[in-house]
């Protein structure tokens, strides 16, 4: 059946050699809307045949960091080294069926190939003379197997993005597929594993690319339909190289940890080389709708932290008030903070239609939410207990009786404060300084009279009589 009149299956198939790198998430990112715009499947595997670098602790870094993306995956993640057993079946397949042959060369003989090919001015691809010897002739003694690529000709490429890359056949040798000791090798295990899973695109870097066509040579032999191939361009940091920890956070856990929501991230990473029109902002459901190929540049994108933080902001102020409040808890857990109590879970929720405006990160909502997350007595910061000096307690403690006796509303406290600030000749703005240390213990904070109806008449002239006593 041609790989077009089958259901979209993708995968991500990071190697666990250490945390989620952005741009692996933006791969992930990639292939499972891909797959859930067209009700298709998004698979995982993990490519462990790496034994000396891979390691549990980063296999559960990569599930933590796609499981906080909210990046779902279909069944359970693969492991790649689990299917070594398969990996040397098909080899064997292909040794029975002409297509790979054994190759008893050592490592001694084809490093002295390669110097006297490159002393002749000839290619130092290395051509093993066990390709066509007769296996009568065969030593007992250990053997790789390679496969027999073609020597003539040329292998295509047919991107969905790089449009179609043509690679001369006498550029690529008869690679390795079983090392010595019966292992295989990855470039088998990522086209046996493919096949197996039933992957239909594979979306992955443009590091990958020149690999496509050494595998095409392993679907070739077995018969296989070929994926369609999308290779995307690296991401590169401000100044145009590659990124690295010179330009800043390279894991996913650092960007949740700093306090990105989930739905700024994924929809920052879409935008990170590919584009629908001029939309910036845009919900899961829309990218899923509307991500396609076509729409993925072949430049290399570059991260822009600024871009970021806008629609980081502009997901907190869209998010659902008990979704926002589900996502701080989980921030707090996840950066080992103390947890809410019942008291700050209730005024959080209260006071979420306050805080989601003009902040741009979660920490930014926990400072700005500060007047209804601390403890009694309010401790005002620096700046903020510069307004509470000597004249400022005093107006205030006229203004008590006022809100003692007011109707609970904004119109009422308005009128309130606005007499007493009258009375001194000055203005709403002037008392707003003093009310602001005494209420939220900071310069910058929601409005005072938002506050007051969020907390409440008893803790508004609570913390109000708490900031007169302060000396």
């Amino acid at each position: 059946m041609p790989v077009s009149d089958t259901p979209v299956v993708t995968r991500f198939a990071p190697s666990p050699t250490g945390f989620l790198h952005i741009g692996g998430a933006r791969t992930a990112l990639f292939n499972w809307l891909f797959a859930r715009g067209r009700g298709g499947k998004f698979l995982l595997r993990i490519e462990d045949t790496d034994r000396a670098r891979s390691t549990p602790e980063a296999t559960e870094a990569i599930l933590k960091g796609l499981t906080w993306l909210g990046l779902d995956w279909d069944g359970d993640p693969v492991s790649q080294f689990a299917r070594a057993d398969r990996h040397a079946e098909v080899a064997h397949q292909m040794l029975a069926s002409g297509h790979a042959y054994k190759c008893f060369a050592t490592q001694d003989e084809i490093a002295a190939f390669r110097e006297q090919a490159k002393a002749e001015g000839r290619s130092t691809l290395y051509q093993s003379p066990w390709r066509d010897a007769d296996p009568a002739s065969h030593p007992d003694a250990p053997y790789v197997v390679r496969l027999k690529a073609p020597r003539e000709g040329a292998t295509v490429i047919a991107d969905r993005v790089q449009g179609d890359v043509t690679i001369a056949n006498d550029q690529l040798d008869d690679m390795v597929l079983l090392r010595s000791d019966g292992t295989p090798t990855y470039m088998l295990a990522v086209v046996v594993d493919d096949h197996d899973m039933g992957v239909t695109h594979v979306i992955r870097g443009d590091d990958h690319l020149n690999n496509a066509a050494r595998q095409m040579q392993i679907y070739a032999a077995m018969g296989w339909d070929v994926p369609v191939w999308a290779h995307i361009p690296l991401i590169h940091g401000p100044d145009g190289k590659k990124l690295s920890k010179r330009h800043g956070a390279l894991g996913v856990e650092e960007y949740r940890d700093m306090g990105y929501p989930a739905a700024g991230m994924r929809n920052y990473l879409a935008r990170l080389g590919w584009s629908h029109g001029d939309d910036e902002f845009f919900t899961d459901a829309q990218a899923q709708d509307w991500f396609g190929l076509e729409g993925i540049g072949r430049s290399p994108a570059r991260f822009d932290f600024k871009k970021l933080e806008n629609l980081s902001g502009q997901h907190i102020a869209a998010m659902e008030d008990a979704a926002l409040l589900r996502e701080l808890q989980a921030f707090l857990a996840a950066t080992g903070q103390p947890a809410l109590t019942e008291r700050q879970r209730t005024g959080l929720a209260a006071a979420m239609p306050l805080l989601k405006g003009g902040v741009k990160t979660l920490p930014q909502l926990i400072e700005k939410a500060n007047f209804v997350l601390a403890d009694r007595p309010i401790v005002p910061d620096e700046k903020a207990a510069k307004a509470l000096n000597d004249v400022s307690r005093g107006i205030l403690a006229e203004l008590t009786p006022h809100l003692q006796s007011a109707s609970w509303e904004r119109d009422a406290l308005e009128a309130a404060v606005k007499q007493v600030a009258e009375a001194h000749e000055t203005n709403l703005g002037k008392l707003a300084g003093p009310l602001r240390a005494a209420l939220a213990g900071r310069s910058v904070s929601p409005s005072v009279f938002d506050m007051m109806l969020v907390i409440g008449r008893e803790e508004t002239l609570t913390r109000l009589a708490d900031a007169q006593g302060r000396g």
